[in-house]
């Protein structure tokens, strides 16, 4: 029988919480695509039917696969492999300001979410945070 571990010490907690985090950006995806699609700046009005069925099951699945398995398991390895996807995403976002010219608001904000919870995550699992 597999127990779910609760989080101890202030790095664990680090780490749950960015976990929890990336597990509620899935559900906000796979329940709200619309919305979510909406908030990216993308033109609803122009989003056939296909592009929503891939917003939750492309989109939101890895980020409630990875965010759940992550948490429940409780595993540095787990944590390591979450920050580094988001290590990825921070990359890609840098790429993108610097050769598309997004230089936006939206652009910034995402930087700063990707980035604080790459930090979290790293924090935890390389042991820079006990």
């Amino acid at each position: 029988m597999i127990s779910f571990p609760w989080p101890f010490t202030f790095g664990e907690w680090l780490a749950f919480g960015a976990g929890w985090t990336t597990v509620l950006f899935g559900l906000v995806l796979f329940f709200a695509p619309t919305w979510s699609l909406r908030l990216i700046g993308v033109p609803v009005g122009q989003v056939l039917p296909a592009a929503m069925a891939n917003c939750r099951g492309f989109f939101a699945g890895p980020f409630l696969g990875s965010g759940l398995c992550s948490v429940l398991l409780a595993q540095p390895l787990l944590y390591m492999a979450l920050g580094f996807a988001y290590a990825f995403a921070v990359f890609g976002t840098i790429i993108s300001l610097l050769s598309d010219r997004s230089a936006g608001l939206r652009s910034f904000i995402a930087l700063a979410i990707e980035a604080i919870l790459c930090a979290l995550l790293f924090a935890y699992s390389f042991g820079f945070v006990a």
